[in-house]
């Protein structure tokens, strides 16, 4: 999910706001089944070093350790991409300058082993009266970035700068780690999608910042919100699923928002081989590989056993990196999104794309994966979606980290965008199912689909201001190239990170900010 996350970009070259990975090199320890995570480390949540506070730069050679509003303001309309139809007509006025710090921290890796990661706090401050005393605390899981530099304290960067606007300028503390594998980490790869990593990466980054809030002038209520966009918003779920049922006595969430994340993720990866692919599956799949494999989950013996010959060798070590998914494809280090061969069956109408002679995954791998899918089904009902026992070591991983094992008891609200073409909607749905089907009266959850055109019901302005949205793209493009192919395109591309985000993240602070304290 890019450097200009949430931006206006092509995101099947870029791979916006849907998951993150690295890797190591040949077999890891195991017997071909998924190994227990050892006990976690006792330095887990501990700081290292101090908070830092990362100036803000308004413009060249002018910057301060602290952002007022009205400074703020000019920037998110003027300065940055949000300005593109949306800036703060979506984000609302700042009521609050920002102080960000950043702040290195013991967590754990994959296999449960010490290491490091930072995470930014951006600290609400000014004479209103939402920025003083104690304030409610918002952990923000970030979307995919084949980076490892991202940082989400660098506010020049679109998705904290929306985080920063939409949140802390109203009033929250926010805690948004970076995750083990990008800036401030000592880890070569990244855990991508391993639930049990990064939730306890994200809650080692809450442990750690609230043991240093007294230090940098600022208070916690007892409000505590947990959320996140496309990774994050599996991650958001993930870190939620974990404080209600291990660490209860620890955190006592008020309400969650995990948005257009893959928490389905059997039945993502299911669609994916099955010949749905999503749009940048080629990127995203080599991350999810590696992050099982350095876990133990055997996923192969060598890279060679998965991938065509062209990209086997140093597709383990590629992400996250330095170079863009468009560079690593003009490298020949990836394919153009082709994952699979010309002929390999069965191909879904509409996704003609995804295959073809350069692809990367090898047809033999695909069709050992389809025979164990035919063989051990899962998401056969709603309430019993992972009733199944795969036997192929990429399916067991999925099923392993597919997060519809509990009903969460705090209010949720899931969000995303029926046509997204990045995490299919299909993984708001589901799980959904999945919670309704579990929970009956006691659940208290909530779904907003921004793209349904329904002309009554619940979220009506923000449904029809999305489409305005959506419109206005398509006119845009539409006048500048003659084309409706490419007016068409281009609202794809912007679809999940530069269309859909802004307006669920904005209904997630309203959502916020109505829930009853527990």
């Amino acid at each position: 999910m890019r450097n200009s996350r949430l931006a206006l970009i092509p995101l099947a070259m870029l791979l916006a706001s849907c998951g993150g990975g690295g890797g190591g090199s040949g077999a890891q320890p195991g017997t071909g089944s998924v190994v227990v995570t050892p006990p976690p480390t006792s330095l887990r949540g501990q700081v290292i070093g101090s908070a830092t506070v990362v100036p803000f730069t308004a413009s060249a050679g002018v910057s301060a350790t602290t952002v007022d509003a009205a400074t703020l303001k000019t920037y998110i309309d003027n300065g940055t991409s949000l300005g593109m139809g949306f800036g703060t007509a979506v984000t609302g006025n700042p009521n609050c300058g920002i102080t960000t710090y950043t702040l290195k921290y013991h967590t754990i890796d994959s296999a449960g082993a010490d290491t490091q990661a930072a995470t930014a706090i951006f600290v609400p401050s000014g004479a209103n009266p939402v920025c003083q005393g104690a304030r409610p605390v918002m952990l923000y899981a970030h979307g995919t970035s084949v980076q490892k530099s991202t940082d989400m304290s660098n506010l020049a960067a679109t998705e904290p700068l929306l985080i920063a606007a939409l949140f802390a300028a109203q009033g929250y503390i926010v805690v948004a780690p970076n995750y083990v594998g990008y800036a401030g980490s000592t880890a070569g790869y990244h855990p991508y999608l391993d639930a049990a990593q990064q939730s306890a990466d994200m809650i080692d980054a809450l442990r750690a910042a609230r043991s240093v809030f007294g230090s940098i002038n600022t208070s916690a209520s007892s409000r505590l919100m947990v959320s996140g966009y496309s990774q994050g918003g599996f991650v958001a779920m993930a870190t939620q699923r974990t404080m209600q049922t291990q660490l209860a006595s620890e955190f006592a969430v008020t309400a969650a928002a995990p948005l257009s994340g893959p928490y389905a993720l059997s039945l993502f990866g299911d669609t994916i081989f099955g010949g749905a692919p999503s749009v940048g599956s080629a990127g995203f799949l080599p991350m999810l590989i590696n992050a099982g494999q350095r876990a133990g989950a055997a996923l192969y013996t060598s890279t060679s056993d998965i991938y065509e010959a062209k990209y086997a060798t140093g597709i383990d070590t590629l992400l996250p990196g330095t170079q863009s998914l468009g560079d690593l494809v003009k490298a020949g280090k990836l394919p153009n999104d082709v994952l699979f061969d010309t002929t390999s069956l069965p191909q879904t109408s509409g996704y003609a794309s995804a295959f073809g002679p350069d692809h990367l995954v090898k047809t033999s791998y695909r069709d050992a994966y389809l025979a164990d899918l035919k063989a051990n089904p899962c998401n056969a009902s709603s309430t019993t979606p992972l009733s199944c026992a795969p036997t192929q070591p990429l399916r067991k991983w999925l099923v392993k980290n597919d997060l519809r094992t509990y009903t969460p008891n705090v209010p949720m609200l899931l969000c995303g965008g029926d046509a997204d073409p990045l995490v299919p909607y299909n993984n708001t749905s589901y799980a959904a199912a999945y919670f309704r089907a579990q929970s009956g009266a006691g659940l208290n959850l909530t779904v907003l689909n921004v793209d349904d055109s329904a002309l009554t019901g619940p979220y009506l302005t923000t449904r029809a201001e999305f489409a305005a949205a959506k419109a206005l793209l398509r006119r845009v493009t539409l006048n500048q190239t003659g084309s409706a192919t490419a007016a068409d395109q281009a609202v794809k591309d912007a679809y999940h990170a530069g269309l859909v985000a802004p307006f669920c993240l904005r209904e997630t602070r309203n959502f916020f900010d109505t829930a009853p304290t527990r």
